[in-house]
Formats: C-alpha cells, sequence, structure tokens
C-alpha cells in the first residue's frame, strides 16, 4: 500500500501554473510565462489592476506621511471642463454700530464682496527600470521606485506651497537676545539686522512665540479647533525645544488629534516640524553674520487655499514593460503626476511669518 502511495506522488501536479506577481510560474520546472491570453470566458488573463492599485495605494501613502502644509488649507474642488482657475469669494466686513441721535435716520453702510483666484498646472515626473534590475535585483525595485516617488510628489507640494507662502508679507523679525535671554539692542525690522553670533542671536524663543500669538489675536484671526498653528524648522524647533514651557504633542493629545509631523505645543500654539519649512539666503534674508534665515509661519483657519481638480489628483502610473518597454520590452516605468495651484493665500492677515536664526544658521544650506 505504501508503495502504491508513492507511484502515484511521482505523477503529482506541483503546480504548472502558479500565479505570482508578475506573471505565471511552472513550479515543476520554473519556467515563467508573463500575464497574458483569455480563459473560457473570454477574460484576459492578468493581475495588472490589482498591482497598479497597489502601488497606487503605496505611493499615496507615502507622499500623506510627508506633507504637512496641506492639513492646514481650505480646499476647494474643481469639476472637470471648467477650466484650471477657482475664485474664493467672501463678505466684506462691516464696522461697528455708532450712537443713534434721535429722531435722525443714520448713513447705511455698503455691502461687498473680495474674492481670490488661484488657478492649477500640471507637475509630474518618472524613471524608468530596466528587465534586468527588475528580474535580478535583490528586492522590488517596482516597489522601491514607489515609495521614493512618493516622496517626490510629497516635496513638490510641499516646496511649491511653502514658496506660495513666502509672498505673504505679513511678517514679524525675532528679537536679538543673549545668552541668558536678555533682549540686545533694537527689534530687527530686516534679516540683516538679525544677530547670529555667541554674544547675541535672533532666537525664536518662548517669548517671541507669545507676541506672535498675540499678534494673531489683536488681528482677531480665528483658530483652528481652539489653537493656532505652526510650521517649523527642526534646526529652529531645536532651540525652542529646551524651554521649560515647551510641552510635546504627546503630552496633551490622544494620537487621532495629533497633526502630521506635530511636535508639541507652546502658548496656545500647535508646532508642526518640517524639513521643508524655509531655510533662506541672498541678499535679501542673509542675517548681519552672512549665515541663513528662518521662516516659521503661524496660521489661523483658512488662511490659504488648495484646489482639488477632478480628475487630476495625485495620480501612480505604472507602465510593465510589455507596454512601453519597445520592441525588446527591455524597461519599465514608474511614474506620478498632479494638478495643484500650490497655495493662495486667502486672508493675508491669518498668515504670520516669523524670522529668526538658529544654532545652524552658519552650517544649514538655504533649501
Amino acid at each position: 500500500m505504501e508503495n502504491k502511495f508513492m507511484y502515484l506522488q511521482l505523477f503529482a501536479d506541483g503546480g504548472s501554473v502558479v500565479n505570482t506577481t508578475t506573471g505565471y510560474v511552472n513550479a515543476n520546472t520554473g519556467a515563467h510565462t508573463d500575464f497574458g491570453g483569455t480563459n473560457a470566458a473570454g477574460q484576459v488573463n492578468t493581475l495588472s489592476d490589482e498591482l497598479k492599485t497597489f502601488y497606487d495605494t503605496e505611493l499615496l501613502e507615502n507622499a500623506k506621511v510627508e506633507m504637512f502644509y496641506a492639513q492646514f488649507a481650505k480646499r476647494q474642488n474643481l469639476p472637470k471642463n471648467r477650466g484650471t482657475t477657482v475664485e474664493w469669494r467672501k463678505w466684506n466686513t462691516f464696522d461697528k454700530a455708532e450712537t443713534l441721535q434721535e429722531g435722525v435716520i443714520p448713513e447705511g453702510q455698503k455691502f461687498g464682496m473680495s474674492s481670490r483666484t488661484g488657478a492649477i498646472n500640471q507637475y509630474g515626473t518618472y524613471a524608468a527600470i530596466s528587465d534586468k534590475l527588475e528580474m535580478r535585483a535583490y528586492d522590488d525595485t517596482i516597489l522601491g521606485a514607489t515609495e521614493e516617488m512618493g516622496a517626490s510628489a510629497a516635496e513638490t507640494q510641499e516646496i511649491l506651497i511653502r514658496d506660495a507662502l513666502l509672498e505673504n508679507t505679513n511678517v514679524m523679525y525675532c528679537e536679538n537676545v543673549d545668552g541668558d535671554g536678555n533682549v540686545v539692542g533694537a527689534t530687527p525690522t530686516a534679516c540683516s539686522e538679525m544677530a547670529c553670533s555667541e554674544a547675541s542671536m535672533s532666537t525664536l524663543t518662548p517669548d517671541m512665540v507669545a507676541k506672535a500669538v498675540t499678534k494673531l489675536k489683536k488681528d482677531k484671526v480665528p483658530t483652528i479647533g481652539g489653537k493656532y498653528c505652526a510650521v517649523i524648522h527642526p534646526s529652529v524647533a531645536y532651540d525652542l525645544r529646551k524651554s521649560k514651557e515647551w510641552v510635546e504633542a504627546h503630552k496633551y493629545a490622544q494620537p487621532g488629534e495629533i497633526y502630521n509631523g506635530e511636535i508639541g505645543e507652546l502658548h496656545g500654539c500647535r508646532f508642526v516640524e518640517n524639513v521643508f519649512a524655509p531655510v533662506l539666503g541672498g541678499d535679501d534674508y542673509v542675517n548681519a553674520a552672512g549665515g541663513v534665515t528662518y521662516a516659521t509661519y503661524f496660521f489661523g483657519k483658512d488662511a490659504f487655499g488648495i484646489i482639488d481638480p477632478e480628475g487630476g489628483a495625485l495620480e501612480m502610473i505604472v507602465k510593465d514593460k510589455s507596454q512601453i518597454g519597445g520592441p525588446l520590452n527591455q524597461y519599465s516605468t514608474i511614474g506620478y503626476k498632479l494638478e495643484t495651484n500650490g497655495a493662495t493665500i486667502l486672508y493675508p492677515e491669518r498668515i504670520l511669518r516669523l524670522m529668526s536664526c538658529s544654532s545652524f544658521s552658519s552650517t544649514d544650506e538655504e533649501n
């Protein structure tokens, strides 16, 4: 009986057709066949749609992890076939009421509306992977390229938003303070007046954060969920987190309430750390010692707008070598494209740019 069992196993099918991520494999011989052909119902035999969905999800997740500015934007949809421009409209405010004079009808106030417009542009990039690299590399090159494309997409959007916000003219400059935190000299009115030495430095101190928050309050800027928010460069955060008043994010918020990149809170403002926060140089931004300066953006509610174009959102595009690899199927391509306006400033008073130096001003490079 035992011999009969062994004899039958010699003819068992170890898997003449095994579905894999790249095609079909014969488990007995190792022979590989690309996706293709049809089944009895006439349906095309392929898993390319499944792979496309996987890679698309991978790119979007990687991009989302690296995006910080966009979470504070007011988003506006742009339907298909409606052009490339969006208009945000807001009512003009009224003056406060005056004392009435008995029997006299007061003059009425004028009512009106103002608007801001933003236009989208298309952005995209790709990489080609040779068939040999795809087949012989130890790691999944398509997946690796997808992850890096996600980072590239996030960086593209972060820089577009950051540079658009830099045009806002609502600016404050940090005071020059000595090692004990005492103010030295007059408050700078330009980057060239910002000190950056052992004797004094234009540092983002807790007191400057309090002054920035106070300005936003005096300008009647609405908060975001009861707090203002700021995007800060790691080099500036390094100095600020040394203060005793600093409260780390995990100590005051539930995990679901923490912003992407959030590191802590100070004086009613929640801070998000972003390596793409502006590091500035050149004639307009260099400090008194010749080093770079940093811009920390403070936001109120709906300070800027981002367009969400229908059909133009971030899209992952994977072309298999059988689709695009030329007559000899020699390469695949992985890329993405998106449409965006970067950012459109809706309320200039709701974005405050606070300029400072840091301990790393002499070594950090412009971004």
